[in-house]
C-alpha cells in the first residue's frame, strides 16, 4: 500500500513538472502562439506601403505620354500645323534682317537711344532665332539658309522686309541720318513683325510657337511707338 502511494505521488509530481516546462518556454519565446514572427509581419506591411520602382517608371511614362515633364522643354503633346511651320521659317528671316539693321547702329548712329534701342532689338531676337530653329529641326524641317548681309532681296516674301537698296541705304547712312533712316525703317520692319506674329495666334497649333508670337507683338507694339516718339510722331 505504502509502496503504491509513493508511486502516485511520484507521477503527479513529474506531471506538474512538465506542465510548468511548457508553460515556461511558451513565455520566453518572441513568437506568439501562433508562431508567427510579428517583425517579419511588419517588414512586410512596410514594404506592401512603399511604391515600388516599377510603378515610378508607369507613372513618369504616363508624364511622358501627356507631353509634360520633357527635358527639352517642347511640348511635342501640343502638336503642330503648317501654320506653325511657315510662322518659324518666315520669321527666322524677318528676325535675321532685324538683326542686321540692329548691327550697324553701334558705328554709325549718333544718337544714344538709337544704339540702345539697336542692342535691344538684337539681344531679343537672336535667341528667338535659335528657339525657331531648334523647333524646325525637332519637326523635321530644314532650317532656311541665312541669307543677312547677302544682298538678297526678300521684301516681296514678308510683310515689313527692307529690299536690297533699302539695306545698302541705311548701310551707307550715319549720325542723324542713320537714325532717321533706321527708325523709320524699324517701325515699318515690327509692323510686318506684329502682323506675322497675329496670324500665328490665330492659325497656328504650336503652343511654344503661338506664345512666342504673342510677345513678338506685345514687345514689338511697344517698340513701334517708342520709335515713332523719337521719330517726332506722337
Amino acid at each position: 500500500m505504502t509502496a503504491h502511494r509513493t508511486f502516485v505521488r511520484r507521477a503527479a509530481f513529474a506531471a506538474t513538472a512538465g506542465v510548468a516546462a511548457l508553460v515556461l518556454a511558451a513565455c520566453g519565446s518572441d513568437k506568439p502562439a501562433g508562431g508567427h514572427d510579428m517583425g517579419a509581419k511588419e517588414s512586410g506591411s512596410a514594404a506592401a506601403a512603399s511604391p515600388q520602382a516599377g510603378d515610378h517608371t508607369e507613372a513618369e511614362g504616363r508624364n511622358n505620354a501627356d507631353g509634360h515633364n520633357n527635358a527639352d522643354g517642347h511640348n511635342n503633346a501640343d502638336g503642330h500645323n503648317n501654320a506653325d511651320v511657315s510662322f518659324a521659317k518666315e520669321m527666322i528671316q524677318h528676325h535675321r534682317q532685324a538683326v542686321e539693321m540692329a548691327g550697324l547702329a553701334e558705328g554709325r548712329a549718333a544718337s544714344k537711344d538709337v544704339k540702345s534701342l539697336a542692342a535691344r532689338i538684337e539681344g531679343a531676337q537672336d535667341p528667338e532665332i535659335e528657339n525657331m530653329s531648334g523647333w524646325l529641326t525637332a519637326w523635321g524641317e530644314e532650317v532656311p539658309a541665312d541669307m543677312s548681309g547677302m544682298g538678297h532681296d526678300m521684301s516681296s516674301s514678308m510683310p515689313g522686309m527692307m529690299s536690297a537698296g533699302d539695306m545698302e541705304e541705311l548701310k551707307k547712312a550715319s549720325g542723324d541720318d542713320f537714325d532717321k533712316k533706321f527708325l523709320a525703317m524699324m517701325v515699318k520692319h515690327h509692323e510686318g513683325a506684329v502682323a506675322m506674329g497675329r496670324t500665328e495666334k490665330s492659325d497656328g497649333k504650336y503652343g511654344p510657337a503661338t506664345r512666342l508670337a504673342a510677345d513678338v507683338v506685345t514687345a514689338q507694339t511697344a517698340e513701334i511707338e517708342q520709335m515713332n516718339k523719337m521719330l517726332g510722331k506722337s
